[in-house]
């Protein structure tokens, strides 16, 4: 395994290449990348690949991943450090901008004191530069006001970990679910959100048959092979687990000894969940028939082995942490925990949402798994980091700091590689947050982004590519993030920024000189004062996290390290760990609270915090997409990831559709009580009535009013802070036009068009590979908006040749410019059932030269061609549409996702597709049948 960068030179064609073994940036299953670096006369080419030597993913990688390569441009990247809101931003350097933002703080502390200085972090960063950034706030400046984006995600898994095991773990690895006999996934979509360990575990299904539980209230792409899709209705997943608590307790399907010997508190976890006692009971509350619900109790009572995976669908909820100890409790309840396919496992979002939570990540944490609260803990961390002061008491979480930066309590906030403005629920409060704020610096990759345009000092960060550090996955492996690019310009690490206001500021213990320096402090703070295991019932200070072999690390053996799970206690060894016994943690019983015994924590069923009223009668659920990420500032550069889900759009159940008068694919107002947004209607039936599901990644840099944040509600769990995004009350109405449209603008003339677009009421961005796409839509008379956008358009030189269509009275207007006969952009206004092929318009912006026939075409707005469109892309890595899938299995008579491969390649490269593949072999099938 080639963990360093290997460079070839290849003399015959003066092509230098280099390889490096890094890691993904996009979610918590922490794949392995090989990154290829081709340099010729030409240019730079970078291509990238699944590892097949790391041990996560083993050479697979999803369709984010597999696209990598075209996120690492520099054409949307802030390159230095700028001073002055937009648009009256100036370029400044970094000694002016560090200085400005060091007398600021100063300021602040002096008049206000610490409380009055933030910072909201990101699951984006690398250990190394969380390490620093809560170095500097909770042991320097003395507040614990620092909360990550990480709060949006798993922050109910925290506590509900620390509950029950009086730590923040996840006990199994993904090697588990190959040698498990049941897998449960509860509120998560794995086949988009974490496609590398759903294949995985689909793979374990056809060698071994494995029974699959998805527990979701939608019928997503996950529940195409499952076994059981238990469709819940939203915020009830404390009654189905108390529910099944009380059926194992009643049935005598328990492990008393495990129980007697290793745990606590069952007496009141029973209790608590009483109501339950009854499969009708969990039934009524649920919305499962009494039927599903039997054979999911038998099943779960009489599998051994069992992995329960959740993620978001329990998380963010204002009852998140109870629902993840609900899950707990059943497998402490059965003994079902560290034994090998036996364990409850939280599923994180981001890359290294892991390793956030190693160095105290959250406003309730300090680093090395220590307790912000917990005086022992503040004296045994300052004393390590010989700080002037500890924080001492909790910071605010990420929904209570913006309330408290709009209330002018906080002066100045930090912001680092997150956008909160699209992020965050109520996310028009947090604009106006950060409107008044008196002092915001944000650190990005991004020039322009929905929170960047509110700093007052922008600071360029590097991208993944150029950052060299560590993350941890899900599954607690460390792995190497290193860099294959040079720094482009003046970015920098966010560990050397936060450094030099440190420095500036007068604080020693910040002369760190790489991210080697970093993580040895990190490793070394992990094992100081860290009780041995066989001690651990007889101290405060015990934690499994422990990473006293890496205490001693080489900078060529931290170059070298290869990806190993925590807790590492035995030192390295040329270049190796050895063999890891903790890939299951708590085999001998032994957790980490003061007596060494395992919690169950009792829960009760409550409804919704906010519930559906005659004003607002449905239930939004938000969520993610197969091949975007959070809000697009990367993945949105990627032509191959703009085609499968292109535009903004919200699912809705057929009768809900008739009911409000809505329309498949016409636009829809979603409205709260915090907000509204328009997007796109899918009437589908996998949602249940009364429901609606919308994604989280549309900002307003890529559509005009998507932002969903702001329609969702911001109500909390009160012990985690994590937000309700998956139940708020909403309206939903047809958003009228006069007309709709699509322009499409060749790559490269978009900014000369941007502000003519946005003249329309309602517009979305989509990325082609030789174009810009923008859906189009207005209010207005359609020959007054006709006219405006085609004279605001700025080809009007004599270089460009127009062509021209209109007919006022149906309601139709093509336009198209052409250049030395390139195709360089058109306009279609029509009736929607009229406009043209998307897919055939952007592949003739592909050809050199457009011959009379395709002039002819595009004016029409129609190929000349008779052949049927592929519909809309199910197949990412390979073009395949849904129409030619569905053909193909009509004409063969298809039965597996496989054979679809063998004809058209579909699925066969990442396998994100798979899932959407099966459902359509089973619609033909049922189609047939009926």
């Amino acid at each position: 395994m080639n963990s360093i960068p290997v460079m070839e030179l290849h003399s015959s064609t003066e092509k230098m290449i280099t390889t490096t073994q890094t890691t993904c940036p996009y979610c918590g299953v922490g794949c392995g990348v090989t990154a290829t670096v081709e340099e010729t006369a030409l240019g730079q080419k970078v291509s990238v690949e699944g590892d097949a030597q790391h041990p996560s993913n083993f050479g697979k990688l999803c369709i984010k991943g597999s696209n990598l390569a075209d996120t690492v441009g520099l054409e949307t990247r802030v390159l230095h450090p700028m001073l002055g809101r937009k648009p009256q931003r100036e370029v400044s350097s970094w000694d002016t901008a560090t200085n400005l933002i060091a007398n600021k703080f100063q300021h602040y502390i002096d008049q206000y004191g610490p409380e009055s200085i933030a910072f909201y972090v990101s699951g984006q960063l690398l250990t190394e530069d969380y390490y620093v950034v809560n170095k500097f706030v909770k042991g320097y400046l003395g507040t614990a006001n620092i909360d990550t984006n990480s709060r949006l995600c798993m922050s109910s898994a925290v506590a509900a970990h620390k509950r029950a095991f009086g730590e923040d773990l996840v006990p199994a690895s993904y090697s588990d679910f190959e040698h498990t006999d049941m897998v449960v996934l509860v509120g998560s979509n794995t086949a988009w959100c974490h496609p590398v360990l759903y294949q995985r575990i689909m793979k374990a299904k056809e060698e071994r048959d494995i029974f699959v539980v998805v527990i979701d209230p939608r019928f997503t792409a996950t529940c195409e092979a499952a076994d059981l899709h238990l469709p819940i209705l939203p915020g009830q997943d404390v009654a189905l687990f108390n529910g099944l608590l009380q059926y194992l307790a009643n049935n005598h399907c328990t492990d008393t000894d495990f129980i007697a010997k290793h745990t606590q508190g069952l007496e009141q976890a029973l209790a608590s969940s009483a109501s339950e006692a009854s499969i009708a009971s969990v039934s009524e509350r649920t919305g499962i028939s009494v039927e599903k619900l039997a054979l999911f109790f038998e099943k779960f009572a009489q599998t051994e082995k069992v992995m329960s995976l959740f993620s978001m669908g329990v998380n963010q909820s204002s009852r998140g942490v109870d629902k993840a100890n609900s899950i707990t409790n059943c497998h402490l309840l059965t003994g079902k925990i560290g034994k090998l396919g036996a364990a409850p496992f939280s599923m994180t979002g981001q890359p290294n949402a892991m390793g956030g939570r190693e160095v105290g990540g959250l406003a309730n944490m300090l680093a090395a798994h220590m307790d912000l609260d917990n005086p022992k803990h503040q004296q045994l961390v300052q004393q390590f980091w010989h700080s002037p002061t500890i924080a001492k008491q909790v910071g605010l979480k990420a929904v209570d700091l913006f309330e408290a930066v709009e209330a002018g309590k906080i002066k100045a906030i930090w912001i680092m590689a997150t956008n909160p403005v699209v992020s965050l629920p109520n996310a028009d409060q947090v604009k106006r947050a950060l409107e008044k704020c008196e002092f915001v610096v944000v650190s990005d990759i991004c020039l322009d982004t929905d929170t960047t345009q509110y700093a007052d000092v922008l600071l360029p960060a590097l991208g993944w590519g150029e950052k060299d550090g560590t993350v941890t996955n899900s599954e607690r492996r460390i792995s190497r993030q290193r860099a294959f690019l040079e720094r482009p310009a003046q970015a920098q690490a966010d560990w050397w920024s936060v450094s030099q206001v440190a420095k500036k500021l007068g604080f020693q213990g910040f002369d760190f000189e790489s991210s080697h320096d970093i993580f040895k402090e990190h490793a070394q703070l992990s094992a100081y004062q860290n009780a041995e295991i066989d001690l651990r019932s007889s101290t405060e200070t015990f934690r499994y996290f422990n990473l006293a072999g890496l205490t001693n690390l080489s900078f060529d053996d931290y170059q070298e390290l290869e990806p190993t799970q925590w807790p590492v206690l035995v030192p390295l060894k040329n270049g190796q760990t050895k063999p890891n016994i903790f890939a299951q943690l708590f085999k001998d019983g032994q957790f980490s609270h003061p007596d060494g015994k395992a919690k169950f924590i009792a829960t009760t069923a409550v409804g919704a915090v906010n519930p559906i009223s005659s004003e607002y009668p449905l239930v939004l659920n938000t969520g993610r997409i197969r091949d975007q990420w959070h809000t697009m500032t990367r993945t949105g550069l990627s032509a191959n990831l703009s085609t499968h889900k292109a535009e903004p759009y919200c699912e809705i159940h057929p009768n809900d559709a008739l009911k409000y008068g809505l329309k498949d694919g016409e636009l829809v107002e979603i409205k709260s009580a915090w907000g509204n947004c328009v997007l796109r209607a899918t009437v589908s039936d996998n949602i249940r009535r009364g429901q609606i599901f919308a994604p989280i990644h549309w900002s307003d840099q890529f559509a005009s009013d998507a932002r969903i944040g702001k329609v969702v509600n911001p109500v909390v769990d009160a012990i985690s802070g994590e937000p309700e995004f998956k139940h708020t009350p909403v309206m939903i109405h047809p958003f009228y036009t006069q007309w709709q449209g699509v322009f499409y603008v060749r790559t490269g003339f978009e900014h000369l068009v941007q502000q003519s677009i946005e003249q329309s009421i309602w517009w979305t961005k989509i990325k082609t590979s030789k174009a810009i796409r923008y859906e189009l839509a207005d209010r207005r008379r359609f020959t007054e908006t006709t006219e405006q956008l085609k004279a605001l358009l700025p080809f009007d030189d004599e270089s460009f040749e127009w062509l021209n269509v209109e007919d006022q009275t149906a309601h139709i207007s093509h336009s198209v410019v052409l250049q030395d006969g390139h195709l360089i952009a058109s306009l279609y206004i029509a009736p929607k059932a009229l406009l043209p092929d998307r897919d055939w318009v952007a592949s003739l912006f592909k050809r050199e030269r457009l011959s009379a026939m395709h002039r002819k075409a595009l004016l029409a707005g129609q190929a000349m061609s008779m052949t049927n469109s592929d519909g809309p892309l199910v197949c990412s890595c390979f073009k395949v549409g849904k129409n030619r899938i569905i053909d193909v299995i009509k004409e063969k008579n298809i039965t597996h996702e496989k054979q679809v491969t063998a004809c058209l390649k579909a699925g066969g490269n990442c396998g994100s597709c798979l899932p959407e593949i099966r459902g359509l072999i089973k619609a033909c099938q049922t189609e047939e049948v009926e």
